[in-house]
């Protein structure tokens, strides 16, 4: 089986990873002053960082930080990509590179152009980069166009990127999180009228339950550990729900926590291993657990909450052998869980992709939360639900606007501050537009950061979606796989400045609806960087129409966030001088009274997932690595599984035993979309289920989406595999 290096998460191997990291930015010193200032962390959204200092959380303690922190920083402190070198390399030999080596190269310092036909990017000056944007976009007409715009852009920039998109007359505005946690917002709205959190950082404090359910913080939010930990030494329980059984999420040494980091931590009490895609089947067994054992809060729901005759009369028509054969859950462990849950006073119940990135994604949601409302764990301190986001703001740029449909008092704001025309058609969601550019109905795109290429399914057709496009505009800090594969006929790349490098101070919203406060700072690097807003300023200029509002006044920070707090509802106190740092209203709910009509919350009937596989088919699910976040890969090891590459299918080792292979061995991977040959890695998953590294298989994904939050089913496929020549040394390659 694949043997880790470690036996647990974090540790002395976490640190010896920061001191290794600090080396490559030019010592430890110039990394902790960079990790230590006043900005806002540039990975995750638990929320670190800000007002108070870098390295310090939401609720001002230190230390506070974590590898993914220290991964991007280094990045964003390694030198330039040398323009010569970019400049004698074609693309042919650019498209061999993997998203680690891309990442690896350095910095964007220099705009840079690949004109139609053109085997090659070439430096070019920023104004030839900015007047060929402004024509390329004046050329077409706005409902050819699209604007995306990823979550690690600060709050002013998104704002600004969506008013530019507006005022131009397009609807077709995306962020990041139509394809990571949609079905969350979705769902959450439907229940209790917002699509955020219900639950702020310190009630975590107060919780004895949380359940962790298709997510895997100790990679990707290691400092959610600590938190789980707190809660298990206070004599509380965590119950995981995840199809591979992780290291990280068994134990962990947290290097922040003597006692943690010298004697390690257990960091759950009962982890559930249901089939990829049951999620839904599992939840409903609970609940009939749960109302079996009279743990239903009766008064809660008469009170506040709409739909539980419904959802009760569903329990009532369903077998619980027949939701356990399809979870694949034994009735021992369910009844832990269910006695968990019953014993528990206040629980929080937390998950990311595992429940969004499936055709029922929407659902999944919706039956974990009717878990919460059954016990009342909703609308009081210490209980609730968390989507645990990825990006550091990626809530924010939606809270902002950065979508295509806007509420009537949103738009007519912007009408009244810019005296524009507001398109109230909804424009198309990421897919959607998508799809209009493999159908050649594209002229023009703006890409404000992140991969769009990576992040769709089916790598082949998204390719070629975007590379038919005419023109398309990225601005990035970094060289991605979007840029080499997904880039239009004519390509314009424009080098930004990160988070700690803006000119002016800049805000983002954490996952638990506070919004934080960078300062920004001197640039880690030289080069010819510009911030964001600087960039779409010029370009509001050139292509916007001179009307009663001077385009040029948009450089200032402090001005957008002055539309901002007039726009935006909760938004008020970011028009504050001086600046400061505030959580939103009427997002998370202490009381039970919720934003909704008559301010109940409402349960959802969830039909029981059809997500199966066929004889012969397994259920393929795609993931992330240790060393990775989102589709940027920092290292190729993933060092909690064990795998020294990429390249690789992870399986049971009864599913191993059937095929006849043995670890490293070589193996196809097909689906009705492609194959991959990759390399066999035994890991602790339920048989009959495999697991594979995004985005690289992306490329076996089939575009099939969530009805409701148009959400790709990462996490939703059927694959077979085809034995190919075995090594049979129980090692994987190098």
């Amino acid at each position: 089986m694949a043997n880790p290096r470690v036996d647990n998460g974090g540790g002395w191997a976490a640190i010896s990873y920061v001191l290794g990291k600090a080396r490559e930015a030019g010592g430890l010193p110039k990394l902790l002053g960079r990790l230590r200032s006043r900005n806002a962390c540039k990975t995750c959204a638990l929320g670190m960082g800000g007002a108070r200092g870098g390295m310090v959380n939401e609720a001002g303690r230190f230390p506070e930080v974590c590898k993914k922190s220290v991964q991007v920083q280094a990045g964003d402190m390694a030198a330039p990509v040398p323009a010569g070198w970019i400049e004698r390399t074609t693309f042919a030999e650019m498209e061999r590179l993997t998203s680690y080596e891309l990442q690896r190269l350095g910095r964007l310092s220099v705009p840079l152009i690949a004109d139609e036909g053109s085997d090659r990017w070439r430096v070019a000056g920023w104004d030839e980069a900015l007047a060929r944007t402004a024509e390329a976009f004046a050329a077409t007409s706005p409902e050819r166009a699209f604007f995306y715009v990823s979550g690690r852009s600060s709050n002013e920039a998104a704002f600004l990127a969506q008013l530019l998109a507006r005022a131009y007359g397009c609807a077709n505005i995306h962020n990041c999180s139509y394809y990571c946690h949609s079905a969350s917002g979705v769902a959450l709205s439907g229940i209790y009228g917002s699509g955020t959190a219900s639950v702020a950082l310190e009630d975590l404090d107060l919780a004895d339950l949380a359940m962790v359910a298709g997510a895997n913080p100790a990679s990707n939010h290691p400092r959610l550990i600590t938190r789980l930990v707190e809660l298990r030494r206070r004599g509380g329980h965590v119950i995981v729900v995840n199809p591979l059984k992780e290291l990280g999420l068994l134990r962990f040494r947290i290097p922040s926590d003597p006692r943690s980091f010298l004697f390690g931590s257990d960091v759950c009490d009962l982890y559930l291993q249901p089939h990829v895609g049951t999620d839904v089947a599992l939840f409903l067994a609970m609940l009939q657990g749960v109302e079996e054992r009279g743990a239903i809060d009766a008064d809660f729901l008469a009170r506040h909450t709409n739909g539980w005759d419904g959802v009760r009369a569903q329990l009532a028509s369903l077998r619980r052998d027949d939701l356990l054969a399809c979870c694949g859950v034994g009735r021992g462990e369910l009844d832990q869980a269910v006695a968990l849950l019953c014993r528990a006073e206040r629980g929080i119940l937390a998950w990311a992709m595992g429940l969004t990135h499936h055709e029922n994604g929407t659902d999944n949601v919706r039956a974990l939360a009717n878990l919460a409302l059954a016990r009342g764990w909703l609308g009081r301190p210490g209980a609730g639900l968390l989507p645990i986001r990825g990006h550091s703001n990626v809530q924010g740029v939606g809270s902002v606007g950065v979508s295509p449909a806007v509420k009537e008092a949103f738009a007519a704001k912007l009408e009244e501050l810019y005296g524009i025309s507001v398109p109230r058609d909804p424009g198309q969601d990421t897919y959607a537009s998508m799809v209009a550019a493999a159908a050649g109905d594209v002229d023009a795109a703006l890409l404000l950061g992140g991969n769009l290429f990576a992040s769709n399914p089916d790598r082949a057709w998204a390719a070629a979606a975007l590379r038919r496009i005419p023109f398309s505009v990225s601005l990035a800090t970094h060289l991605n796989e979007g840029h080499v594969h997904g880039r239009g006929r004519t390509s314009v790349l424009l080098p930004v400045l990160a988070r700690d490098e803006e000119p002016q101070p800049t805000t983002q919203e954490s996952m638990f609806n506070l919004v934080r406060i960078s300062d920004g700072g001197p640039p880690a690097v030289s080069g010819e960087m510009r911030s964001e807003v600087s960039i779409l300023a010029d370009l509001a200029e050139r292509v916007l129409p001179r009307g009663r509002f001077d385009w040029s006044t948009l450089r200032s920070h402090g001005r957008l966030r002055a539309a901002i707090g007039q726009a935006v509802p909760g938004y008020e106190a970011i028009t504050a001088e001086p600046l400061r740092e505030f959580g939103i209203a009427n997002r998370t709910f202490h009381r039970p009274e919720f934003a909704t009509p008559d301010g109940r919350a409402t349960f959802h009937v969830t039909p029981p997932p059809t997500f199966q596989a066929a004889a012969g088919e397994f259920r393929l699910m795609t993931l992330r690595s240790e060393g990775q976040f989102n589709t940027v890969v920092y290292e190729v090891e993933d060092l909690y599984r064990g795998n020294t590459r990429r390249d690789v299918v992870m399986m049971a080792a009864e599913d191993a035993t059937s095929l006849g292979v043995a670890e490293g061995d070589r193996v196809r991977v097909a689906t009705e979309v492609g194959h991959l040959d990759v390399h066999v890695a035994i890991v602790d998953i339920r048989a009959g289920n495999l697991a594979m590294y995004y985005p690289e298989a992306n490329a076996l994904v089939p575009r099939r989406l969530d009805r409701e939050s148009k959400t790709p089913a990462f996490k939703s496929v059927r694959a077979r595999v085809e034995v190919l020549e075995p090594i049979g040394d129980g090692q994987q390659p190098a």
